[in-house]
């Protein structure tokens, strides 16, 4: 066994990893700690900004809701005054109709009334022009003169 050369490979490997491991172990350790403490620094880092993109978006999603809310609200503002402009136009535009047919009732009242002040005119202007010329086809002038006279007498009467 010592005199078989692959003993002895075998032993100058194992003194070669002991004193590897002792001269380098020490060095490789300290560089897998630092490799190992900057990796934990890297995630610890990546959770700090995960859990800051969390509240960022937390707070993202709240102004959202936040403006949807007043999106809504504004809305049911504008329809509430919109249905307010609407009544009160519909009011005013009743109400002018209302003055508008009184004026044309008016008018039309006021037409009756004047035509039928003129009917009433050409109906005694006609009586009189038929009354005129009846008495003077009809009455002779001796009875016209007594008439006349009857009418100053019976005037004094009729005015007290």
């Amino acid at each position: 066994m010592f005199q078989d050369p692959t003993f002895w490979v075998a032993v100058a490997f194992v003194l070669f990893m002991g004193l590897i491991a002792w001269k380098a172990g020490k060095p490789i350790l300290a560089g897998l700690d630092s490799r190992a403490e900057r990796i934990k620094a890297e995630l610890d880092e990546a959770q700090r900004l995960r859990e800051d993109a969390q509240k960022t978006l937390a707070e993202y999603k709240r102004k959202q809701r936040d403006a949807a809310k007043e999106a809504e609200e504004m809305l049911a503002n504008a329809k509430h005054e919109a249905e307010l402009l609407r009544n009160q136009a519909s009011e005013e535009l009743k109400a002018v109709l209302a003055r508008r047919e009184k004026a044309a009732l008016d008018k039309i009242a006021q037409a009756e009334t004047q035509a039928l002040q003129e009917v009433r005119s050409q109906a005694v202007d006609i009586a009189m022009t038929a009354t005129a010329k009846l008495l003077s086809e009809n009455v002779d002038p001796g009875r016209d003169q007594a008439m006349v006279d009857q009418a100053i007498r019976d005037l004094g009467a009729k005015l007290h």
